[in-house]
């Protein structure tokens, strides 16, 4: 799957580094996600002044939404340490014991990707949650023996990009869940202002706003974005960043006005000149455009279908006029049976031989 891509919102562990220094403290400095960043401040609030720890938190949304930001800034709140792990790197329900057996009261625990935390370590985060408890079977077969372990009161931070992967037990012991939507284009332009205050970069109103209508309403991505124009700015220009640099960067790195990049007008390309807008099913769309499915569907999918681009279908992927008319062409007139199926509200059938469900 590709993981190199400039407006993916999956980050490495360099680029992570970079974002440390760009992360808000507090929730004054969070910028967006106004609903949530309100309730979590009740949720805090409330706990300090009961001298409690917060009641655990679940947070649901796509990559580079602030997950990470809002777990630190939990910690900070509440004037505790921050234990950073995730799901996959817990593979054994020994893990979670070791780690939650460390913690120390009040700690607050980010378990990122909480969905592919592993069944039986699944398991025994329900008791510990719930009863700050764990027990530790010591042995095997007939002579095994369950030993309780007490846990100091701790506060976990539940970070997810699926949420409807959580089986309902876990979800429902959380006691402040919230979902991160994406970010308006004006949210990311003062997202794009205070980053470019910390890295020095001259972002000139125009130049921010550039930027922001193509970060697909991801931070992550806008920040992103911005060190590539910086780069620009300062090899081939004066290291102003105005609309005219932003555009000139980001069409050598084939980033669209929309935010489409090389693999999402593949897609569309694919699906308008070689299959004639679809229904084309995803196996033969990704063979298409030289993809493994899962590719297609995971990494390029989402934002297309977000942005009315493109539709998932029983008979499979459609391309939307909005799609046509990205790519300058003219969609084509519907079929005179299709329209009147489609005015009599007569569902058209499937074709239940295509391979793109």
């Amino acid at each position: 799957m590709s993981t190199d891509r400039l407006v993916g919102g999956a980050a490495d562990d360099e680029e992570r580094a970079v974002e440390a220094a760009l992360r808000p403290t507090s929730l004054d400095e969070f910028i967006g996600q106004d609903r949530v960043r309100d309730q979590l401040g009740l949720v805090l609030d409330a706990a300090r002044a009961r001298g409690k720890t917060a009641d655990h938190v679940l947070l649901s949304g796509g990559p580079g939404l602030g997950k990470t930001t809002l777990a630190m800034i939990i910690a900070g709140e509440m004037g505790a340490p921050l234990r950073l792990t995730s799901g996959p790197a817990i593979t054994h329900a020994g893990d979670l014991a070791a780690i939650l057996s460390s913690l120390n009261e009040g700690e607050v625990l980010f378990l990122d990707e909480i969905h592919r935390l592993a069944r039986p370590a699944e398991e025994m985060l329900y008791m510990a949650m719930e009863d700050f408890r764990v027990d530790v079977v010591v042995g095997k077969g007939p002579g095994a023996t369950a030993i309780p372990l007490e846990l100091p009161p701790f506060t976990l931070v539940g970070a997810t990009t699926r949420a409807g992967l959580l089986p309902a037990p876990l979800r429902d012991r959380f006691g402040f869940t919230a979902h991160m939507d994406l970010y308006e284009p004006a949210e990311l332009e003062l997202v794009l202002r205070r980053s470019a205050g910390l890295l020095k970069v001259d972002l000139r109103p125009d130049g921010a706003s550039t930027v922001a209508r193509r970060s697909r309403g991801t931070p992550r991505i806008a920040n992103r974005l911005l060190r590539r124009v910086r780069d620009f700015a300062e090899v081939r220009g004066t290291g102003v960043v105005t609309g005219p640099v932003a555009s000139a960067a980001l069409e050598i790195y084939e980033v669209d006005e929309l935010g489409l990049d090389r693999l999402d007008r593949g897609v569309l390309t694919a699906l308008v000149k070689l299959f004639g807008g679809g229904p084309v099913g995803l196996s033969t769309l990704a063979v298409a455009v030289g993809e493994e499915p899962e590719t297609v569907e995971v990494v390029a999918e989402p934002f297309l279908v977000r942005a009315g681009l493109l539709a998932r279908t029983p008979r499979g992927r459609i391309a939307t006029p909005a799609a046509w008319h990205h790519l300058g062409l003219v969609p084509p007139a519907p079929a005179p049976v299709a329209v009147a199926l489609a005015r009599q509200d007569v569902p058209l059938p499937l074709d239940a031989a295509d391979d793109g469900a």
